[in-house]
């Protein structure tokens, strides 16, 4: 089951640790350009900030993820 996680619940430190992470995972699509880690982790953080994805967590797993939210509001992640 997937949990919701605000975001602005977090910490500071922990969010950055948590889109650290998201960002740097395989498979992770940023278009035909390279991003730093800084300005991946920061586009991250504006998509949460304006509504366009949410943080799960999945109690499976015990993963992070960041999903948009149109996804979540189609119920195709569950």
């Amino acid at each position: 089951m997937d949990t919701l996680i605000p975001y602005d619940s977090l910490t500071t430190e922990t969010l950055e640790n948590i889109l650290d992470d998201i960002v740097s995972r395989e498979g992770t699509d940023y278009g035909n350009y390279e991003l730093s880690a800084l300005q991946k982790r920061e586009q991250a953080l504006r998509v949460l900030q304006t509504g366009e994805a949410v943080l799960l967590f999945d109690t499976e797993s015990e993963t992070i993820t960041m999903v948009s939210k149109s996804a979540l509001d189609n119920n195709d992640l569950m």
